[in-house]
C-alpha cells in the first residue's frame, strides 16, 4: 500500500446505517484500494455505488446512468477532479463533494469555486463522509413551502417551490450551496441576513469567507455587472440582501 493510500485509508468501523441512505453514489479515485474501501462502507450504509478509476471512466459512467451525487477525488492523473468539476458545471446538477489531500484553505476555496458542493480532506472518519454526503441530499430535495411564487431578478426568475433559477426559460445551473445561500435570502426579501447566518444556512462550515466566495459565484450568474450589483448587494458590517424586481 503506498504512503498516500495510507494516509487517505478511512479507520474507523463502519456505523449504524442512516436512514433513507438509498442514493445512487459514484465514487471517482485513482487508489484502488481507497475506491473500495470506500464503495464496501457506503454500501454497508445502504447507498448503491458506482465506481470509477479517472475522469474519463466517470464521464463514460455518467453518460449511461444516474447519479444523485458523485464523491470525488482531487488529485489524479490526467484531467484531476478540480478540472473535471468546473467542466461538468456546463451541463450537469449533479452534487459533488470533493475528497482531498491538499488541505489549505486555497485549496477548499478553490474546490468551491469551481462548483463543488462540499470539500473533505483526507484522512476523514468515514461516518462525517457519510453525514456530509446526507446533508448535501437532503439539501438537494429540500423545496421552500411557499407554492407558485416566484421572485423576478432582472433576467432572471427564482422559483420558490422548486428552488430552481431561471434565466428566460432555460434553467441556471446552482450548486445546493448556492441555493442554499439564495433560498435562505430569498426568505426575507429586502431584509439584511448577516454572514454568521448564511454560513449557518448552507455548506460552509460555519465559515462566512466561504459565503463570500459563493456570493461571488452567484453575482456571475445574476447580475449584469457583477461588480456592480442590482439584485444581491452587499450591507457592510453585516452582510448581504436580495432585492428583486
Amino acid at each position: 500500500m503506498t504512503a498516500r493510500a495510507k494516509r487517505a485509508a478511512p479507520a474507523a468501523a463502519p456505523a449504524q446505517p442512516l436512514a433513507g441512505a438509498e442514493a445512487h453514489l459514484l465514487v471517482v479515485d485513482d487508489d484502488a484500494r481507497l475506491r473500495d474501501l470506500l464503495r464496501r462502507y457506503l454500501v454497508d450504509q445502504g447507498f448503491r455505488v458506482t465506481t470509477a478509476g479517472d475522469a474519463a471512466e466517470a464521464r463514460a459512467r455518467l453518460a449511461v446512468m444516474d447519479f444523485d451525487l458523485m464523491v470525488l477525488d482531487v488529485m489524479m492523473p490526467g484531467e484531476d477532479g478540480f478540472a473535471l468539476t468546473q467542466s461538468l458545471r456546463t451541463t450537469s446538477r449533479i452534487p459533488i463533494l470533493l475528497l482531498t489531500a491538499r488541505a489549505e484553505a486555497i485549496d477548499r476555496i478553490a474546490g468551491l469555486e469551481r462548483g463543488a458542493d462540499d470539500y473533505l480532506v483526507k484522512p476523514f472518519e468515514p461516518r462525517e463522509l457519510v453525514l456530509r454526503i446526507a446533508a448535501i441530499l437532503q439539501r438537494a430535495a429540500s423545496l421552500p413551502a411557499a407554492d407558485g411564487r416566484e421572485l423576478r431578478l432582472g433576467a432572471c426568475r427564482l422559483d420558490l417551490k422548486r428552488g430552481e433559477l431561471f434565466r428566460g426559460q432555460q434553467p441556471v445551473h446552482l450548486t445546493s450551496a448556492e441555493q442554499a445561500l439564495l433560498l435562505t435570502l430569498a426568505k426575507e426579501p429586502g431584509e439584511a441576513v448577516s454572514r454568521e447566518d448564511l454560513s449557518q444556512a448552507a455548506p460552509f462550515d460555519g465559515n462566512p469567507r466561504n459565503v463570500d466566495v459563493q456570493m461571488t459565484r452567484l453575482r456571475r450568474k445574476i447580475e449584469r455587472d457583477p461588480k456592480f450589483p442590482r439584485y444581491l448587494q452587499t450591507v457592510r458590517g453585516t452582510g448581504y440582501v436580495l432585492k428583486p424586481d
